[in-house]
């Protein structure tokens, strides 16, 4: 599939990736009311699925998933589903385990990799709702999933029909390599933070698996896959769990229409999750790769971003 050209083209303020960074995730409000419904797991956890809806009754859905340390509340999250449902479409913006502000039961969490959980979120749609359309959007680490999912060596359920991801760490070595960069360190010192905090209390939950003194040890954003991330999800270390995670190499399975836009100035992707190889191969995955966008920062005059107006456009001319 040839490289699509972009139309993308921000005020000149937001041509800057750390800017567009930032304001999109600190900044930007999205007003969308969502419903809650808590899906046990076949483990015995638990996620939150938040939904919302389309004035009429659709067959049509769209699954959304967050980044590192989102939530289905984020902006980034509720645009493209308040998007998708005025034009028609259902949207459930999924928090992953630990991420919808209670904690999750088990010491397993979420990572870049887990496409198990998505893939029970689709199996209980697919049994408890009558969808005969199912699209997936995934951010970041969300879009990881997204793409490793789609994938992986299983079946796709026959309802699942396309796929959007946006700003994609596709290897995840590299990614945290450029994220523990000089220039990345005030986003890689906040992801940390948010992190080890939320592995505190695991001490007290599980002090047989880790200890304050593991805690203590953490001094850079990696030191997290170390410590726990690799250890508690059944990898040897952090490089095995990069390694095994990243959606790189599944790219040449993906057999349904997918949209991959990561902007050329997104300081979190190194050379590698630019995918050009592999799109060029596979008929089904569509790269686009924009001057400008940041992270997760594709602004545009009016409500939504240029990422949601594609991502709508996409699944409409599929």
């Amino acid at each position: 599939m040839p490289i699509l050209n972009t139309t993308y083209k921000p005020s000149i303020f937001f041509r800057n990736g750390n800017i567009a960074t930032i304001y999109s995730g600190i900044l930007r409000k999205v007003k969308l009311t969502q419903e809650r419904e808590r899906l046990t797991l076949s483990d015995g956890d638990f996620l939150d699925l938040d939904w919302s809806y389309a004035k009429e009754k659709s067959e049509k859905l769209i699954i959304v998933l967050h980044g590192l340390e989102g939530n289905a509340q984020r902006p980034y999250v509720t645009g493209p589903a308040k998007l998708f449902n005025e034009n028609g479409v259902d949207a459930v913006c999924v928090n992953f385990r630990g991420c919808s502000g209670e904690p999750n039961l088990k010491y397993r969490s979420y990572h870049s990799g887990a496409t198990e959980d998505l893939h029970e979120v689709i199996l209980h749609i697919l049994k408890s709702k009558s969808y005969s359309e199912i699209y997936i959007n995934g951010f970041s680490l969300g879009g990881n999933i997204t793409l490793k999912y789609l994938g992986e060596a299983r079946s796709i359920p026959k309802e699942i029909k396309g796929a959007i991801a946006i700003s994609v760490p596709c290897y995840l070595e590299g990614s945290a390599n450029e994220l523990h960069k000089l220039k990345n360190k005030p986003y890689a010192n906040r992801f940390k933070k948010h992190l080890v905090d939320k592995l505190k209390p695991k001490v007290l939950q599980f002090p047989e698996n880790i200890s304050e003194e593991e805690i203590d040890s953490i001094k850079l954003l990696r030191d997290v896959d170390a410590v726990y991330t690799s250890k508690a999800h059944g990898f040897k270390d952090a490089i095995d769990y990069y390694t095994k995670s990243s959606c790189l190499q599944f790219l040449s399975n993906i057999k349904v229409p997918t949209l991959l836009i990561n902007a050329k100035n997104d300081s979190f992707l190194s050379p590698e999750c630019y995918p050009v190889k592999e799109a060029k191969k596979n008929e089904n995955l569509h790269l686009e790769m924009p001057n400008y966008g940041g992270h997760v920062g594709f602004i545009l005059k009016g409500e939504y971003y240029y990422n949601e107006l594609r991502a709508l456009a996409f699944v409409e001319q599929l």
